[in-house]
């Protein structure tokens, strides 16, 4: 997310303070209209984490299952689960 507040700070002229604040408040409301699957995977994609984030996330309980794996493959493919 560094990066987006970086690059927001950079075009609009902003302090950083305020251009994480914008950014925060975008990426939270697309976090909330995006399907779970999808808004787990912005956050693994701002952590830096890309599609291994997405992964870890769907392997959190140890085990890999269809519904992971449903999760995954409609994240990927900008399908819904």
């Amino acid at each position: 997310m560094d990066e987006i507040v970086e690059l927001v700070a950079k075009k609009t002229g902003l302090p950083k303070e305020t251009a994480k604040q914008a950014v925060t408040i975008v990426v939270d409301f697309l976090k909330k209209k995006l399907p779970a699957p999808v808004a787990a995977q912005v956050d693994a994609v701002l952590s830096g984490k890309g599609l291994a984030g997405a992964v870890a996330n769907a392997l959190e309980d140890g085990k890999l299952d269809a519904s992971d794996a449903a999760n995954l493959l409609g994240g990927l493919l900008g399908g819904k689960k």
